[in-house]
């Protein structure tokens, strides 16, 4: 049980700690990207395996779920999201599939390269497509854009 439930979201958690040395960003941040990166691959582990939602679906949501707790993190230590953002999608990207295609492109085996490079286009399109939907949300819904709601249009 706890190498299937607790242990990938142990690793994500440690590889975002990593990310975010490697990419150095602030140490007191750090403790916050892995706690970010935890919560967003427990979403993606429950959408696609607990509820066997399709991988589009848990990765967009579970890429939403980062930035949205990016975006609180970066309100509360006044910082830029993608010090947040960053480190902790890094365990969601699609590295294994992406190796998987070039691989099978290498050894002749055309139709299951296909199918690794369209899973590794389908994750890597719902990677963008959630922080793109958060990042559109959190400018139309800010105090700031409210407050100026009647004097400008807001797209």
């Amino acid at each position: 049980m706890f190498t299937y439930y607790i242990m990938p979201i142990f690793s994500a958690t440690i590889a975002t700690v990593g990310f975010g040395i490697l990419y150095n960003i602030p140490k007191r941040t750090i403790p916050a990207s892995a706690t970010t990166s935890g919560l967003g691959w427990i979403v993606y582990f429950i959408c696609t395996q607990v509820f066997h939602l399709p991988l589009f679906v848990g990765t967009t949501l579970a890429s939403f779920t980062i930035a949205l707790i990016s975006q609180l993190f970066a309100k509360h230590y006044r910082m830029p999201v993608t010090i947040f953002a960053i480190p902790a999608i890094i365990p969601l990207v699609p590295g294994g599939s992406a190796y998987n295609s070039m691989l099978a492109f290498v050894t002749g085996e055309i139709l299951s390269a296909m199918r690794y490079l369209i899973e590794t286009f389908i994750v890597a399109g719902g990677l963008a497509l959630g922080l793109t939907v958060n990042s559109a949300i959190f400018q139309v819904l800010s105090p700031r854009a409210i407050i100026q709601q009647g004097r400008r249009y807001l797209p």
